[in-house]
């Protein structure tokens, strides 16, 4: 029996791409001005940045938000012939960019390059009064891309391009403070094939992995591998659709996002009660509770919580623990009409694991919302 950490886990890692976190996530939207409107009504960011015609940028405008860490940028074409525009009519609104923020891009790029890496952006130095920006890029699964952003010789809002975006409308935060993780979705037979691209170009490690015994119900199931940089600053989880009787949540985000991409966005919060209580009360649509007998069998699960299992119950959180603690996570509903893109809200309590326990309850509310689209 494997008895490593998570943190034993990551340390094996190799070190050739250091990584500080999670730089920002960019969204290819077909309306940016109007989901900029809904991220902030619904999720609490804020106003940051703004490029578009106004800063000298003639194919698209872009929204910057920020909450706590997260900076979310919401990009839409102003022209049809736009890739940005191509992409948002085959995909939806969906995740282009993850960038990661590092200490040297051009290395990054060098590093990741040599050992497969597919060439997005060439490395790239963008300069305005408060100094420079480098960055650089390459592709992951689907047309999804990893750039590689040094801020360290910038003192600007965001970065040049971008001028400062103000607003009189400025919605309470929820308390949401970093990308936790963001989860991909990948085709039938793939997943295995994307672990090794990022253990081999990436320089990440495999710290968790569930097979379709793991995660599975009635009609459907699912395969899963962790992925983590050497820090833990850095986890992407790997998906891959498994055979059940039906179609599973994977197969259906695959079929309308038409493609592989990011199936769902984790933020943490230090007060997963307030935050949703906050989201709720925003409009934000989270899926449907497990039933009474999840919560009852609560205590025996997971043991003694800081939490009031009525309080869980009545907001439908979730919680799974590992051998470091517990966590408590719940999922919003897609955010978007098609039945892609969602996002978690986290509150890791010493658990440095991915919810498990949960996957059952998770899929089967999964599987009840799509029923209702009759996807199932």
């Amino acid at each position: 029996m494997n008895t490593e950490t998570f943190a034993e886990k990551i340390a094996k890692a190799p070190n050739f791409l250091p990584i500080n976190g999670t730089d920002f996530i960019e969204l290819y939207v077909g309306n940016a001005k109007q989901a900029a409107h809904y991220y902030k009504t619904a999720f609490g960011f804020q106003s940051l940045a703004y490029a578009g015609p106004e800063t000298g940028v003639r194919d698209r405008a872009s929204y910057v938000l920020q909450q706590g860490k997260i900076r979310l940028v919401l990009t839409t074409a102003l022209k049809s012939d736009s890739p940005i525009a191509e992409h948002a009519k085959k995909h939806g609104d969906g995740v282009k960019v993850l960038a990661l923020w590092v200490d040297d891009a051009y290395l990054a790029f060098e590093e990741t390059t040599k050992r497969g890496g597919k060439t997005y952006l060439e490395p790239t130095t963008l300069k305005d009064e408060n100094g420079e920006i480098r960055m650089s890029g390459i592709y992951t699964y689907g047309e999804t891309v990893h750039l590689f952003i040094e801020r360290k010789n910038y003192k600007g809002l965001f970065m040049p391009g971008y001028q400062e975006w103000k607003s009189d409308y400025n919605p309470k935060d929820a308390g949401l403070l970093y990308i936790d993780h963001c989860v991909g979705n990948v085709g039938w037979n793939r997943m295995n094939e994307t672990v090794k691209w990022y253990e081999e170009v990436m320089g990440f490690v495999n710290i968790l992995t569930f097979d379709d015994k793991q995660i599975n119900t009635e009609y459907s199931a699912l395969m899963s591998k962790v992925m983590s940089n050497g820090n833990g600053y850095s986890k992407f989880p790997i998906n891959e659709p498994a055979i059940g009787k039906k179609k599973s949540q994977i197969e259906e985000y695959l079929d309308f996002y038409e493609g592989e991409g990011v199936q769902h966005i984790a933020v943490a919060t230090n007060d997963i009660i307030s935050t949703v209580t906050q989201l709720k009360a925003n409009g934000v649509e989270f899926l449907s509770a497990p039933p009474n007998a999840y919560y009852e069998m609560l205590s025996n699960r997971v043991g003694s919580i800081d939490e009031e299992v009525s309080v869980l119950k009545s907001l439908g959180i979730l919680v799974d623990c590992d051998e470091e603690g517990y966590l408590l996570q719940i999922f919003t509903k897609p955010v978007e009409d098609r039945p892609t893109l969602f996002f978690e809200i986290i509150q890791r309590k010493g658990a440095q694991s991915f919810g498990a326990g949960n996957f059952k309850a998770l899929f089967e509310s999964l599987e009840r919302e799509q029923e209702l689209r009759g996807n199932l």
